[in-house]
């Protein structure tokens, strides 16, 4: 492993066990057992090394929730596989690097800096796709707009899902609860 894969692991390390915040250079170079100085070489900074630490690890936990649901016997109907998907990622909430990841991320969301924002923005757009197809069953060949739409609707939800769980599991909504729920707006909005 070279020095830039040990700056984003380590970066990773930091991010969970420290938060956003409370993470300094030092931290990171010290998880990595590369010199200061290398964050600068690879990176620019180390806000650009955390929020590279960020997407890499958001990506994992995206990629580990759809090799959940991969079986041969795996859902078959959009019913099934929009709540086999709810429960992985609802049942991946109870792990303690996935609850402080999503932490980090709302910890970051209220620290409010304007630069780091747009970083974060940019990469909450790139996660849109990703879960239009993991949660939404998006074919790969789908207008990029309506790609963006479900998206968009789905971050939203999981986003929101999340707070709550985190807040409260036991009120948290169930896959099937957001499931009937849907189906109920949709009805009423075609009326």
């Amino acid at each position: 492993m070279g020095n830039r894969e040990a700056l984003v692991d380590g970066a990773k390390t930091c991010l969970l066990q420290k938060g956003y915040g409370r993470t300094t250079a030092r931290d990171i170079a010290t998880a990595a057992g590369v010199s200061l100085a290398a964050i600068g070489y690879h990176f620019g900074s180390k806000e650009a090394l955390l929020n590279e630490a960020m997407r890499e690890a958001l990506d994992e936990w995206g990629a580990d929730v759809g090799r959940a649901l991969a079986p041969a016997a795996g859902p078959t109907t959009a019913y099934e596989r929009f709540v086999a998907t709810w429960q992985q990622a609802i049942a991946s909430l109870d792990e303690p690097n996935v609850k402080a990841l999503w932490t980090t991320q709302f910890e970051v969301l209220s620290v409010g800096q304007p630069g780091l924002l747009a970083e974060l923005s940019q990469l909450q757009g790139e996660a849109r796709e990703g879960v239009a197809h993991l949660f939404g069953g998006v074919d790969a060949d789908a207008d990029p707009a309506e790609v963006d739409r479900i998206g968009s609707f789905l971050q939203a939800l999981l986003l929101g899902v999340v707070v709550l769980y985190l807040f409260d599991p036991a009120k948290a909504p169930s896959p099937e609860d957001l499931a009937a729920s849907i189906r109920t707006v949709a009805e009423r909005l075609t009326t």
